[in-house]
């Protein structure tokens, strides 16, 4: 019976047997920081806006309240963008003719709101309540960072469900009394490091906080 395969033929085999699997592994690892870089996730993505507003400077510096600009954060699934109006009870009187400004001075004349590019965007598919989370001592900075030095606004956590897991899994640690929620930069005063697990767990029974069983359930968020 002739010979089908020369000699070579096994070791042509084994190459490209071990080509496929040294271009799969390359794959997997492509794959892998693709997924977990700032290009996917979004991290210190800075979108155009059509005003450059700072934060480092109405919060950390003028000490502007989440709530004057967010009307609805403590009432709605939605924190609320700031209508012209809002922006122009004070631009009204300062800064009036600066050029930075003039869409804002446009916006309220001709009656035509900004386009506000989001800068956390979650899919359509989960259902984020801005409302369920503030009155529950998730303070603002838990997900957005350090607004309050942030020239511009900048995504500064994944939004994965990963990061949402980790939180709902053990919410103490992010936890803060009523009155501390809007404050950039809290820490409980007294309460050594240690200790604040069991300080969230109080704060935790107090907001009636739900089983880590119901804050990890996929309905949850996935309605």
């Amino acid at each position: 019976m002739p010979q089908v395969f020369r000699p070579r033929a096994n070791a042509l085999a084994w190459t490209v047997l071990i080509i496929a699997a040294a271009l799969l592994v390359v794959a997997v690892c492509l794959a892998a920081h693709y997924f977990s870089s700032p290009y996917y996730s979004g991290v210190d993505r800075t979108p155009p806006q059509p005003v450059p507003f700072s934060h480092k400077h109405h919060v950390g510096e003028l000490g502007l309240d989440c709530r004057y600009c967010h009307t609805s954060v403590e009432d709605s699934s939605f924190a609320g963008v700031p209508e012209s109006e809002v922006c122009m009870t004070c631009h009204s009187q300062l800064w009036t003719n600066a050029r930075l400004l003039a869409p804002v001075r446009d916006s309220l004349k001709n009656d035509r709101p900004l386009r506000w590019q989001r800068v956390h965007d979650l899919p359509d598919y989960v259902h984020f309540d801005h409302s369920a989370h503030v009155n529950h001592g998730v303070p603002c900075q838990a997900c957005h960072g350090r607004v309050d030095e942030m020239p511009l606004t900048t995504q500064k956590k994944t939004l994965f469900m990963q990061f949402c897991l980790d939180c709902h899994r053990n919410p103490a640690p992010h936890l803060r009394p009523p009155d501390a929620v809007f404050e950039i930069g809290w820490q409980p005063a007294g309460v050594p490091s240690e200790a604040r697990q069991r300080y969230g767990e109080r704060l935790m029974a107090r907001y009636h906080t739900p089983t880590t069983e119901r804050l990890t359930d996929c309905s949850l968020c996935h309605q």
